[in-house]
């Protein structure tokens, strides 16, 4: 999947969870729902139970059991779930196009307009977050001062005294 894709594809999933707060449908949000899985894994790879757990998705906040949930209840459940989605919709979208993070499977596109100014140099290697800093020279004198230092400190989790056997249960 190209960038150009994965935005575009996004941008819409994003619109259905507009229109899904505005006029909610049950049938509607599990489609979407589902579409959105499948979109936000093929670019990011699948999510554990944890990363939704972290991210509150499809999480009300007043959870009906034992019934079938009134029209009411229904519209709230979906507003609830398509605003958390689309949030976080909005927040792989800002990813991938604000910040230019890489992402699962990426086959290129949307990385300017291919002149040399603006194509990323295929000989950095930096983490995304460090790309476009400047090197710093005085970064390995400063870790070596560090690590000096943590060594004049290394016997304080030691004990000092022996402790009594009386003391010792």
């Amino acid at each position: 999947m190209t960038r150009d894709e994965l935005v575009s594809r996004t941008r819409q999933l994003i619109d259905e969870g507009d229109r899904l707060i505005a006029q909610p449908s049950l049938g509607a949000m599990q489609l979407w729902l589902q579409l959105s899985d499948d979109l936000l894994a093929s670019a990011w790879g699948s999510m554990d139970r944890y990363h939704l757990a972290w991210l509150m998705v499809g999480k009300p906040k007043a959870i009906v059991r034992g019934r079938a949930m009134t029209p009411d209840e229904e519209a709230a459940y979906v507003r609830e779930v398509a605003t958390q989605k689309t949030a976080a919709l909005r927040m792989s979208l800002d990813a991938v196009d604000r910040q230019r993070m890489p992402f699962v499977g990426e086959t290129g596109g949307g990385l300017g307009d291919g002149t040399p100014e603006t194509r990323p140099d295929p000989g950095l290697d930096r983490a995304p977050d460090r790309a476009g800093l400047p090197p710093d020279p005085t970064l390995a004198d400063r870790l070596a001062e560090a690590r000096r230092r943590a060594e004049a400190h290394c016997d304080h989790g030691e004990r000092r005294a022996p402790r009594p056997d009386r003391m010792q249960r």
